[in-house]
């Protein structure tokens, strides 16, 4: 049994996902013409379309079932959904743009009640942390549509959790030392997860039910475990141990791309 097996005619692309991302692609690169002076070859344009892109591969492509195999591979997919994506997303957008958004929409005009940033992003923790408990994982793998609108959530919930770091709205960001304790808070509120598969790994090897539900899905023998599937090191017992420190490792990165990113869009 191989990844072949899984990529050849086994699994197809979401074309939903896809047209719904092609079709903001399309609205984002009207607008940056109308509203600012900016070429699609400027660092903003850029950053939004080709995380969008990022976005329609990893959970409408089929490598995305690559993520059921293992945890390490499932939490690289989650890193990058959560981490990366959205703060890249809305690095792209223009000041200007957004402000010219917040006007056509009348969003001004509605009531916005003000929470700490921390709300939002300790939401998103617990519920992370959440997910991936062992009994509640196998019981929304069990039922795809509770499955996707708790990760839909988390997906709404990540762009919150860096809104504050990223916001298009100098208003609402924070500044230089405020956002050193938002990132130090951040990492010691997502730690728990990291945790979480560290230690499970090492007293009882963890069962993959994602990988279950992959099996289940292609008619795929229940005895099957990615060893058949996957090469070391993702076949090993210490594979959820090592997708712990990948997303402590991703997440640290994805702040410093952060940093990075700021001052070069800022020169």
């Amino acid at each position: 049994m191989t990844i072949e097996f899984l990529l050849t005619g086994q699994m197809t692309w979401k074309w939903p996902i896809i047209v719904i991302v092609f079709i903001v692609i399309a609205m984002y690169v009207r607008s940056i013409r109308i509203y600012t002076e900016l070429s699609l070859r400027s660092l903003q344009p850029i950053l939004f379309i080709s995380s969008a892109v990022t976005l329609s591969i990893v959970v409408a492509s089929p490598l995305a079932v690559l993520s059921h195999l293992s945890f390490s591979l499932h939490m690289i997919q989650m890193s990058i959904l959560y981490f990366i994506i959205p703060p890249i997303l809305l690095l792209g957008i223009p000041e200007t743009f957004f402000v010219k958004l917040i006007e056509i929409s009348r969003i001004k005009r509605l009531p916005t009640p003000q929470h700490p940033p921390i709300v939002v992003l300790s939401l998103f923790a617990i519920l992370f942390l959440l997910y991936h408990l062992p009994f509640l994982l196998s019981v929304l793998v069990s039922i795809p549509v509770l499955q996707n609108t708790y990760l839909t959530l988390l997906f709404i919930l990540s762009f919150g959790m860096w809104w504050p770091m990223v916001s298009s709205d100098p208003s609402t960001r924070l500044s230089k030392d405020e956002m050193k304790r938002y990132a130090m808070l951040s990492g010691y509120l997502l730690l728990p997860a990291c945790l979480l598969f560290i230690l499970t790994a090492f007293m009882d090897g963890g069962n993959n039910p994602l990988l279950t539900q992959l099996s289940v899905h292609l008619c795929l023998p229940p005895s099957l475990g990615s060893s058949d599937l996957l090469p070391s090191p993702f076949n090993t017992k210490y594979d959820q141990a090592l997708s712990g420190f990948l997303m402590l490792g991703l997440h640290k990165a994805s702040l410093l791309m952060i940093v990075k990113l700021e001052g070069v869009k800022n020169r």
